[in-house]
């Protein structure tokens, strides 16, 4: 979609504001390569997990919002850090035990636990960009271990070396006394073991480009600094980079703020300019912690698609990145649901509100026109009352519902049942608890079965909930919120639940007044 440029840019959408810092960047300091550069990085020594997704995607939605506000070219860098040093064995993968016998070792040289690529890091690598290219991402993949072997990185390792103690300076103060007595920025590799190994540096020789240490065995050892032989502490490897490859932008999370000060601080010492940046708060898991991609403690890409939406998911990344959030699954059916809400509400908004809705962003302001006659929560709990059976089962009803709307009509409603089904048979029966009704609810139960005996067939949702609002005002609930509770947990075995007069509609009176019989019989049974 064309969208005023001028309009564009008094938009208060993050995306938007992150690209306007980087116009800004590029109008003060025209990039001498001739392009934006963009980057992510990803630490590949567990297996990737939607935080390494997200990042990815709220990168691109910056890069998208920036092609809007001017006409550089821009390219956006997947970086893997694969020439890391494994430090421990992550939990959640296949032969921990054999690659245990490789830590210290660079990623890239270690046999891979799941059989599949010539080392670990090549088959995480290759799990991130599987995922990546099947959602479509333009971006380029880079190496670390590709770019030191090459050379790619060879000038800006030099400059390291002829500024060493100035780096070493600004790392000190936030060490420790044991470890600022052996820090060097610069990381040796064993040529006799193959690992990568924090010793001192006992000499710089700029003039000839080398370090000298002694090896693991004792033996003094001088190593070129380039061409793979060493690699840089991940501070100063991360700011080494910015400069090798002129990054212009790269945004992080909130546990990197004080790594992005150093960085900042590096990348002037070597020459270059700190890219412009954004810090999103971390994911955490259900019990509050924050994910770990070693632990494997939070939801994987997989699971998230195995009950949600791609576009509930990029939602989900969308909103709030400056806030603390819990990724876990009950978030998945509440971002299906606003994902289509949001779309539904697209096409009749004006241009400066289309460009505040996230799916203009999610969409690159290309939204696809799609309605659904039914929300994924009314699906869920059509799915639980049924036991969560085949989904043949479940579209006898829909068609009753919305007659004309089948899986072939309707592709993505077909994707949404099969999710909706899995979904309930994981999460939603096993935490299934019905309670018998009080007296009061009783009450109020048996009149709404008598009102609805009497409603003619077809009657619609807007007017069954109408009936529902009056019945619980003449049964005395103070709060309605009480009454809606009380109909979910008898009737549905749960605190929560859909608009229960479209539930209705769509489950059917009859059967609905079977659901009242069950938890007026439940209750006689508990008195």
């Amino acid at each position: 979609m064309n969208i005023n440029r001028e309009l564009f840019a008094r938009s208060k959408a993050w995306p938007v504001l992150e690209a306007l810092k980087v116009v800004e960047r590029v109008r003060r300091r025209p990039p001498a390569k001739g392009y934006v550069l963009f980057e992510t990085g990803y630490g590949p020594s567990g297996l990737p997990h939607i935080g390494t997704f997200g990042e990815v995607f709220r990168t691109t939605l910056v890069r998208r919002a920036f092609a809007r506000l001017s006409d550089l070219p821009t390219e956006l860098v997947a970086f893997s850090d694969d020439m890391d040093g494994l430090r421990k064995v992550p939990d959640n993968i296949p032969n921990r035990e054999m690659v245990a016998q490789y830590l210290g070792r660079p990623l890239t040289a270690i046999p891979d636990p799941f059989g599949t690529h010539e080392s670990f890091g090549h088959h995480m690598n290759a799990r991130l960009k599987a995922f990546l290219d099947d959602f479509g991402f333009p971006y380029s993949f880079t190496s670390a271990t590709e770019c030191y072997k090459s050379g790619r990185f060879d000038a800006t390792l030099l400059k390291v070396l002829h500024h060493h103690d100035a780096i070493r300076d600004v790392i000190l103060p936030t060490l420790g006394p044991e470890r600022r007595a052996t820090y060097s920025p610069i990381l040796p590799i064993s040529p006799k073991t193959g690992r990568v190994l924090q010793v001192p540096i006992l000499e710089t020789r700029p003039g000839s480009g080398t370090v000298v240490f002694r090896d693991e065995d004792g033996t003094l050892t001088e190593l070129p600094v380039t061409g793979g032989h060493c690699k840089m502490q991940w501070k100063c490897d991360w700011a080494m980079r910015w400069v090798a490859l002129d990054v212009d932008y790269e945004m992080s999370g909130k546990d990197l703020i004080d790594s992005v000060k150093l960085g900042a601080q590096i990348c002037r010492i070597l020459g270059g300019v700190p890219p412009e940046g954004f810090t999103y708060e971390l994911f955490l898991d259900e019990n509050g912690q924050k994910i770990s991609k070693s632990k494997g403690n939070g939801l994987t890409i997989e699971e998230w698609l195995r009950y949600g939406t791609r576009e509930s998911l990029a939602l989900f990344m969308y909103k709030e990145p400056k806030a603390a959030k819990r990724l876990y699954f009950d978030v998945i059916p509440r971002h299906v649901d606003e994902y289509q809400q949001f779309l539904e509400a697209y096409p009749s908004q004006d241009e400066e509100k289309k460009i505040a809705n996230p799916v203009f962003h999610i969409h690159d302001g290309e939204p696809p026109i799609d309605r659904l006659p039914i929300s994924y929560a009314m699906l869920l709990n059509l799915a639980a009352v049924l036991n969560a059976q085949s989904a043949e089962l479940l579209w006898g009803f829909i068609t009753r519902y919305a007659p004309g709307v089948t899986a072939e009509t309707h592709p993505k409603l077909a994707r949404l049942v099969e999710h909706a089904l899995a979904y309930c048979r994981d999460f939603v029966l096993p935490a299934r608890r019905f309670r018998p009704p009080t007296g009061l609810e009783r009450a109020a139960l048996a009149d709404l079965d008598a009102r609805l005996a009497a409603l003619p067939a077809g009657t619609s949702g807007e007017a069954i909930q109408d009936l529902l609002y009056e019945l619980g005002k003449a049964h005395g609930f103070a709060n309605l919120r009480d009454w809606f509770k009380a109909l979910y947990e008898t009737l549905l075995g749960q605190s929560e639940g859909p608009r229960f007069g479209t539930f209705v509609a769509l489950y059917g009176i009859q059967e609905t007044r079977a659901l009242i019989a069950a938890a007026l019989a439940r209750e006689s049974e508990a008195a």
